[in-house]
């Protein structure tokens, strides 16, 4: 028997989202599964027992403290928290206006902040839980088109390594979660913001590359029902990995960016070395 952990999940009304709710639930577990509109959640999801849809905007650090405490009110604890919910501002970085990249940030950095920031007072009065945070391929390897998206990425994997040994003194576990293409809908109009073409020098890059994107919209290579089913499983590992490639593709993205990284250390190791303070000549 699967022992009975209460899952807190963002962004759970569409997308990978509710395909982590409904995997968890089928695991035996209990579930917050949380969105903008609760209503929405719960078609998404189904009706179970073991479910309770909460109201959460993750932008806003009132909300996150909202629904935390009806988690914990119905639950008495959470065992697991998936930050999930996220948007994408597709664009060349030009193009982007301040306020959409700041939106970006918004959604995909300070959401995840604000909730993991409500519930880990909960997980450490338990001194337990886990901290899964959805990054991507992105957050490994910038990619053209994406830097505001590969942006809050990068920040989340940064922002993740460094609270991990913050936490294991209370027991407290994270995992980073870095999919490939998965055939979800943050391709669809309610995920992406596209840009408008505004300096000739894009123009006919952008028209073409937005088009490429929404033409891969449906026909991704992932299954997000398999990705989930996956996490609930790592998830209730003794020992959970910290960062976890989800796909092949992630899997040889993350290899090929060790490689680069490598092989940058070494090109110019001699006169990286070099640059010390010569003590002993003074």
């Amino acid at each position: 028997m699967t022992e009975k952990k209460v899952w807190f999940v963002t962004g759970a009304g569409r997308g990978m989202g509710s395909h982590i709710a409904r995997a968890a639930l089928a695991a035996g577990h209990q579930v917050v599964a949380t969105g903008r509109n609760p209503e929405r959640v719960t078609d998404a999801i189904g009706p179970a027992s073991d479910l309770l849809a909460v109201k959460l905007d993750i932008t806003d650090p009132a909300d996150a403290q909202a629904a935390v405490q009806a988690a914990a009110g119905r639950f008495g604890r959470i065992d697991v928290l998936v930050n999930n919910a996220a948007n994408f501002y597709a664009g060349y970085f030009e193009e982007i206006s301040p306020d959409h990249f700041r939106a970006q940030i918004e959604t995909n950095l300070f959401g995840p902040l604000n909730v993991t920031r409500a519930v880990l007072p909960v997980m450490r009065a338990q001194r337990s839980g886990l901290v899964v945070t959805t990054s991507s391929t992105a957050g490994i390897a910038g990619l053209e088109f994406c830097s505001a998206y590969a942006a809050s990425k990068f920040a989340i994997e940064g922002w993740i390594e460094s609270i991990t040994p913050e936490l294991s003194p209370f027991g407290i576990r994270t995992m980073l979660v870095e999919p490939g293409f998965f055939r979800t809908d943050l391709l669809e109009a309610n995920s992406t913001v596209w840009p408008e073409p505004s300096i000739e020098d894009y123009a006919e890059r952008t028209r073409q590359t937005v088009a490429a994107w929404q033409g891969m919209n449906g026909k991704q290579g992932g299954d997000p029902a398999k990705l989930a089913s996956a996490l609930v499983r790592l998830a209730g590992q003794d020992e959970p990995p910290l960062r976890w490639a989800a796909g092949a593709d992630a899997v040889e993205i993350l290899e090929q960016k060790a490689q680069t990284m490598l092989a940058q250390a070494g090109a110019y190791r001699e006169l990286s070395s070099s640059l010390a303070h010569d003590d002993a000549a003074s």
